[in-house]
Formats: C-alpha cells, structure tokens, sequence
C-alpha cells in the first residue's frame, strides 16, 4: 500500500477501519511536515533546554491526535487541521519549557520591569504606581482572557505571559510583527474592560 495511491480523505476513511497500515503511512507521509515545522519553531526555543528531537516528538503527538481527532464535516483539509495540531502541541512544548526556566507564573511581577509581559494592562491613567501582579493576579487574566479573547488572540496573550518577544511570538504564529503589536493592543483593551466591569 503507498500513500500516494491514496488521498488524505481516503486514508482516514481506512484509519477508522482499524487499518494500520493506513495509519502507518499517515505518519510517514506527514513526518516532513512535522519536522519542517520543528526546524522554524526550533529558532525560539534556544537556551531553554529543548532540542529539535523534542520539538519533533511534540509534533509527533499533534500529529497522532489529528489523525485520530479529524472529521471531515471540518471547514478544513486534513493538512490544514494537522499542520495546527503539530504546531499547537510544539508551542505548548516551548512555553512549557519557558515557563519553568522563568517562573513567569511563580514569582510576582512589577510594572517597574523592563518586561513588556509584565506590564500588559498598565494603564498610565488610571494604575497606582508599584502594583505588583501576584501568581493569583496572572491566574485571574489568563481566565478572563478565555472569555474575551478570539483564538489568535489567546495564543498571542499565552506567549507574551510566558515572556516571548513581538519578534519571537510573529516568528511563531507567522504573522508580521505589526499584526502581533495589533493583536496585544485589542488583548490590552478588551482585559481592561472586563477587569474594570468587574471592579465596579
């Protein structure tokens, strides 16, 4: 049996079968993507202890969901739903790895530093000076962004907490550093706003 024989479409339908084989060639067929995928992500994760093996095994697990995961009633082809679920699971996997190495969740933070993450909802106007934003504090923005947040937006804010640059965060989702600065400023907003409906 060789993949090229068979579409995505068809394979999955054999996959669900219970053919092995299929979900043998599956893999292999997608393997060049996953490391494709490892090598661009691999320029964001030095000095935090990961190697491109472990970003590959990541990728390997995305991929194993999405071939046991996707449904073709998706608004998507199978390369465009694996391709995210390969992706996802290696950014996990960095800020994972970031966030033991920093602590960004463990420690309280100031508005003094010089860390942008650090100072995501500082509001010149209307913030007292040295508000310090406690383990509890970050917990409750992460939750509220659930709410408000669009899904380009959650995985934005995720990486600017765990302490990603514009620069590493543009390199990661593959946007323009520009959209990455318009994406934060909405982030900011929208976590004032439902912060300050909350303070009332």
């Amino acid at each position: 049996m060789e993949y090229q024989d068979y579409n995505d479409y068809e394979l999955i339908q054999f996959i669900s079968e219970g053919n092995e084989d299929a979900h043998d060639i599956m893999v292999e067929k997608y393997r060049p993507l996953v490391k494709n995928i490892a090598v661009k992500l691999i320029n964001v994760s030095n000095n935090i202890g990961l190697e491109i093996a472990d970003l590959e095994q990541e990728g390997m697990i995305g991929l194993l969901n999405a071939i046991d995961c996707f449904d073709e009633s998706y608004e998507s082809t199978f390369y465009t739903y694996a391709r995210t679920c390969i992706k996802r699971s290696m950014i996990s996997s960095i800020t994972r790895a970031k966030r033991l190495k920093h602590r960004a969740l463990n420690e309280s933070l100031s508005f003094d530093s010089q860390d942008f993450s650090t100072q995501l909802l500082k509001d010149d106007n209307h913030i007292p000076e040295n508000i310090i934003i406690s383990e509890d504090y970050v917990n409750i923005l992460i939750n509220k962004s659930e709410k408000v947040l669009t899904n380009k937006e959650k995985q934005v804010f995720e990486l600017l907490i765990n302490g990603f640059t514009y620069k590493q965060i543009a390199q990661v989702l593959e946007k323009d550093t520009k959209s990455i600065d318009n994406a934060i400023q909405r982030i900011k907003k929208k976590l004032r706003d439902v912060l300050k409906k909350n303070d009332k």
